[in-house]
């Protein structure tokens, strides 16, 4: 079987980690990718959304021994730091325990690394420029069009992947049979779109704001988050509401922009001084959640990442959930491996609900972070769980069972973790607070997750 020819729709970060592994297994591998080699053209302004890498992607690009190489080229960030509009502002940890952190990672620069890495192995073909216009789902063959030329061609393999992310046409072909195959499919995008800016680096590649943390300007019902660069700057990501009397379409002339900005975020302007132009000439981009059922059909054709499961960016976890699903696929190979057919099925069964648990967790973050990360309960609540993860290595917040217990499945971590949650809050608001011990507090919690996982 290790000479089967795998089809592979989409060079992003998914498809390009899914080529390296399965070539590195033996098989032939064909990378299509419709957009031109971003190792030699330059990304879209506004496009580049720095991407939070943590222990589960770590776990991926384990697999393929890149894990080493790709820290070189992150910034660890060991908690959020909150910038109040009114008020100091204050850091909170990520976790009680000093190596738990998450890291900021380009998502160009580490896209790139991996399209070096395959480009490298003799048994996988990239095709740039290489659009997919549809899947025959029972043959494992595909069409593309040469973007270039126009001319089109069709190939066949002994399976076609569709990594090429929400907007996937192998997805949609599998759309195109939905009685057939009985498929479910669910868009919902938020009411609130992202725009991007950035802080510039300082004198000799100096960070002008802290370097080793996620910045938050929360403010009710919009935000701006940060993430460091490795030459020292920030790019920044402004989520917004679309519509309203300040939102992103209402915010139309300069004018506009500049009172908004020095009304709610005046603190930043000294480290922005581009910030208008770059209003104005950034694209605002949608966000939204994708969930569908089945991932494969006939055992010939499958998805995975974002074209399967797209998920809004507020827990991190969008690419982390996808280096998962590879990290997963290869396990089912290493149990399967022969038969195409029960690695597609099994692969589906324990993939879907992970991935649908995620993309709850990460809409609840998304009101955690814009909202409640100023909130006094939500604050007292997050320093009663450090000091828990300081003193008792078997307590895990929900933030820290999603991003550093990787091998705790996302159901399961979205269970425990929003019951501990409930608890927690619960005893915060007790009148005998102040007098609870920490190992009270402990050994209710180790209660509750053995109630949770029974």
């Amino acid at each position: 079987m290790t000479k089967d020819k795998v089809i592979i729709v989409g060079a992003g970060l998914c498809g390009t980690l899914l080529a390296i592994r399965l070539a590195q297994r033996g098989y032939q591998v064909s990378l299509h990718e419709k957009r031109g080699d971003m190792r030699k053209e330059d990304m879209a302004a506004g496009r580049s959304i720095n991407l939070a890498l943590s222990s589960r992607g770590l776990m991926a690009l384990d697999r393929v021994g890149l894990r080493a190489e790709i820290l070189e080229a992150c910034i660890p960030m060991r908690g959020r730091l909150i910038h109040p509009l009114s008020g100091e502002k204050f850091l909170s940890p990520y976790s009680g325990r000093k190596e738990d952190y998450i890291n900021s990672v380009s998502r160009g620069g580490l896209n790139k690394r991996l399209l070096d890495e395959a480009s490298a192995m003799g048994n996988v073909k990239i095709h740039f420029n290489s659009k997919c216009r549809k899947v025959n789902l029972e043959a494992a063959s595909a069409v593309f069009e040469n973007i270039e030329t126009g001319v089109t061609h069709e190939e066949k393999g002994a399976v076609v992947i569709g990594t090429d992310g929400a907007g996937s046409i192998v997805r949609k072909s599998m759309m195109g049979q939905t009685t057939k195959l009985l498929f479910n499919y669910s868009q919902d995008f938020l009411r609130h779109g992202y725009k991007e800016l950035s802080i510039a680096p300082g004198a000799g590649g100096t960070y002008r704001i802290e370097k080793n943390a996620l910045h938050i300007w929360p403010r009710g019902q919009f935000m701006i988050i940060a993430l460091p660069n490795m030459d020292g700057s920030f790019t920044l990501t402004m989520f917004h509401p679309f519509f309203g009397d300040i939102g992103f379409e209402s915010l139309n002339t300069e004018e506009k922009v500049r009172n908004f900005f020095e009304k709610y975020f005046a603190d930043l302007l000294p480290f922005m001084p581009n910030y208008i132009e770059e209003y104005f000439a950034n694209p605002v981009g949608t966000l939204g959640t994708i969930k569908c059922n089945p991932w494969q059909a006939y055992g010939k054709t499958l998805i995975m990442g974002d074209a399967a499961h797209a998920i809004v960016p507020f827990y991190g976890q969008g690419m982390n959930a996808s280096f998962e699903d590879v990290r997963v696929f290869d396990d089912v190979l290493n149990e399967y491996e022969g038969s195409w057919e029960q690695v597609l099925l099994n692969f589906q069964e324990r993939r879907v609900t992970q991935a649908n648990a995620i993309a709850d967790l990460a809409i609840d973050n998304f009101h955690e972070m814009q909202d409640k990360v100023n909130d006094e309960n939500f604050l007292k609540k997050r320093r009663l769980e450090m000091q828990l993860e300081q003193q008792f290595p078997d307590y895990y917040s929900k933030y820290s069972l999603v991003s550093f217990k990787p091998e705790m499945p996302y159901a399961q971590a979205m269970k425990q973790g929003r019951a501990q949650d409930k608890l927690l809050l619960d005893i915060c608001t007790r009148a005998d607070f102040a007098e609870r011990s920490l190992a009270s507090v402990h050994e209710e919690l180790m209660e509750l997750a053995a109630a949770v996982q029974a």
